[in-house]
């Protein structure tokens, strides 16, 4: 017999208008964080940074294929990866519909890795993926924006990851977390992650997730915005929906696969 709460319709009705409310009031915060983001001021980017995609070498400049808007997902899939990061995908899950419809917004989104090219496209054969995907492979892209780490550092006493200095003994210590990223944060997260990766925990923990914004304006390109950790919490599509079910998240560790290695029922 279920132990949670039984009400009648009226008692329901009342306590969802109340959380109604609340829910609204979020939304207002919501849209007031949204200005604040786009009235951060913009840094101009001189470096120039190389990829690799499917058309060819490009510049920064060329990801933006003639919008004036460009959303970077920093995807974890460092060149000793065997395929990409599981929690990674299950964001790109996400995403990979929509950018068809942000590229008719003025908006592109691609995904950035450090894993050479072939590595990307293969993977993104298996998974069915269709969003562009550049390799950073050989660049200082990804070690700019703070979503990789050099074997150098990680052996340093700390990192700069989410705007704060981490003790590098998280990255060695299998019980003590690297508690800013979700999939991480329970007890031998990075191993499962690792393994899943099909590569071992150092190099596992080399690569970190996050997204960028840039702008085009005049010809020259401006880094708007970077978010890390949490702050991609509401890119991850599965946990908006889960937010939502009876049981919410309802999980103690990495349930999550990628979507062609689910048992079909």
């Amino acid at each position: 017999m279920t132990t949670h709460m039984i009400g009648t319709r009226e008692e329901w009705l009342a306590a969802r208008l109340e959380l109604l409310q609340a829910e609204k009031e979020l939304t207002q915060r919501s849209d007031e964080l949204a200005r604040r983001r786009q009235a951060l001021p913009w840094v101009r980017i001189d470096k120039a940074y190389r990829f690799e995609t499917d058309e060819g070498s490009a510049a920064l400049v060329d990801l933006f294929r003639g919008r004036s808007q460009l959303l970077v997902y920093h995807f974890m899939f460092g060149p000793d990866y065997t395929v990409g990061c599981p929690s990674c995908s299950a964001i790109a899950d996400g995403f990979n519909g929509i950018t068809d419809h942000l590229a008719n917004h003025d908006v592109m989104l691609w995904a950035v890795s450090r894993a050479p090219l072939a590595k990307l496209q293969a993977y993104q054969r298996r998974m069915g993926w269709t969003f562009p995907w550049a390799s950073s492979f050989g660049s200082d892209f990804n070690f700019d924006f703070n979503v990789s780490i050099t074997e150098e550092q990680q052996r340093e006493d700390s990192i700069e990851y989410n705007y704060r200095r981490e003790p590098a003994s998280q990255l060695r210590d299998s019980d003590q977390p690297v508690t800013e990223i979700p999939s991480r944060s329970i007890p031998d997260g990075d191993s499962v992650g690792a393994a899943m990766s099909g590569t071992d925990k150092a190099a596992y923990t080399r690569e970190r997730p996050g997204m960028s914004a840039f702008v085009l304006a005049d010809d020259i390109i401006y880094h708007t915005y970077s978010t890390y950790a949490r702050g991609l919490d509401g890119l991850w599509g599965m946990y908006q929906w889960l937010d939502r079910a009876p049981r919410g998240r309802n999980e103690t560790g990495i349930w999550w696969r990628r979507h062609d290695e689910y048992d079909k029922r």
